[in-house]
């Protein structure tokens, strides 16, 4: 039974994460037996392999800015699990939890009684917390982050404003389909009827998609690069100065608080996100708070810079996109100097692909490690047996725990190289806490 904090997060995470069966029936009865807590507010919808997180952060941010209240539903966490349910970039208070997760517990334990596959997952009551706060709170909007796929996600009951497909690339396979266009097929489950749709730069199989499902729906498709443009005003820094265009925005000039080469298409299509709600709400947009917005927004765990001398990065890269991305930075924007990496990957991640990109770069210096992992069924891959495999220019360092390899790393490193922490969320996740206690 949940009575304080502990016991709530034990209820939420005691529930399984999967279900055999993909379907959306049983969040919609979850949401019904729960009153609609869902009904009522506008959203925004955002999916994408990669990029999701930081477009809601700099969407949120910019919006705020705006004078709008805006909740936002994310993740993973990075710290707490509070940080997953925000109203204005401030997480969920932990009386507020307890006070819903109260709420959602004895109808998940009639459902586990009423359906034959079970009650809902994991997901689905972190979900339900959400809306029922919202419902609470009536923020102006809510910014929902798909968790996987699109299709069958949980999020997917609802019908938002604007749905956004920021990437599509090679994650979660096993749920989505081992191919682009079967990824795409999923990503593009949340596009809605009459309602326009944001997309990315995707690769010719997945636009085909994408365009397929929008043209049936009646949904405009607004593209990067055809219907909005950005460009790096000063290539070669890590932190992006941008410029802007589109019919509702000429010439917009931004400087970038996220770092990384892959914060620019990302922060163009928040951008476009923003223009796009705001003339759907008949609301005048203001170049100069979004631009003000741009340069303080923070995400945590995203090429978050954590100390400056030597420069220590922390980065969520847990798939192949997300190192392919990061293989770029170091390319584009640290090619100077030398990197020291040190890599924890998930068992369930590609991880012999994801250290050979960034093999590929000459000025890397790897530390592969083990860390604990969300739970027992996704541990931490044992990157020790790829090292033969890795052809690097350097040789390749295996140590125990993550710690030690910062203490090696920082015997063995110069003032001026640059480390970067990478490989899973939840190793970036693991770091954090402990910099932070």
């Amino acid at each position: 039974m949940v009575t304080d904090y502990k016991s709530a997060l034990a209820f939420i995470h005691g529930r399984p994460r999967f279900k055999k069966r993909p379907t959306l029936e049983r969040m919609k009865l979850f949401l019904a037996r729960l009153g609609h807590p869902e009904q009522g507010l506008k959203y925004l919808h955002i999916t994408g392999t990669n990029g999701k997180g930081s477009v809601v952060a700099m969407t949120q941010a910019m919006l705020t800015s705006s004078g709008l209240t805006v909740g936002t539903f994310t993740s993973p966490f990075i710290t707490r699990f509070n940080e997953r349910i925000a109203i204005d970039g401030q997480p969920i208070s932990d009386t507020d939890l307890v006070k819903f997760v109260q709420q959602v517990e004895p109808v998940v334990q009639a459902l586990d009684q009423e359906l034959s596959e079970g009650g809902p997952t994991e997901f689905e009551i972190d979900l339900a917390v959400a809306m029922l706060y919202f419902q609470a709170s009536q923020p102006d909007v809510v910014i929902l982050e798909v968790g996987i796929g699109g299709k069958w996600d949980s999020t997917n009951v609802i019908v938002p404003e604007v749905a956004v497909i920021v990437t599509v690339g090679y994650d979660h396979m096993a749920i989505l389909g081992g191919t682009l266009t079967a990824i795409a097929e999923q990503k593009a489950g949340i596009i809605k009827k009459q309602r326009p749709t944001i997309v990315g730069q995707l690769v010719p199989e997945a636009i085909a998609v994408v365009k397929a499902t929008a043209e049936a729906k009646k949904s405009q498709l607004i593209t990067l690069g055809n219907d909005f443009t950005v460009e790096n005003l000063n290539p070669g820094a890590l932190f992006a100065h941008i410029k802007f265009n589109s019919p509702d925005l000429h010439n917009f000039q931004a400087r970038l608080n996220l770092a990384g080469e892959y914060q620019i298409t990302n922060a163009a299509i928040a951008i476009q996100l923003v223009l796009t709600f705001l003339k759907r709400q008949h609301l005048t947009v203001q170049p100069s708070i979004l631009k003000s917005a741009l340069a303080k927004v923070t995400w945590p765990g995203r090429l978050e810079v954590v100390n400056d001398e030597p420069l220590m990065l922390l980065d969520g890269a847990h798939n192949l996109p997300g190192i392919q991305a990061l293989t770029k930075t170091i390319q584009d924007d640290l090619s100077n100097y030398d990197i020291y990496l040190l890599i924890g990957i998930l068992a369930d991640k590609q991880a012999e692909l994801m250290l050979g990109e960034l093999a590929s770069l000459p000025n890397v210096h790897f530390y592969l490690t083990q860390f604990k992992g969300p739970s027992a069924k996704r541990p931490s891959a044992d990157l020790g047996i790829l090292i033969e495999q890795i052809n690097t220019r350097y040789p390749v360092k295996e140590v125990t725990s993550w710690q030690l390899g910062l203490s090696q790393i920082t015997q063995d490193m110069s003032a001026n190289d640059v480390i970067i922490m990478t490989g899973s969320l939840y190793f970036i996740s693991e770091i954090r806490n402990f910099l932070e206690s």
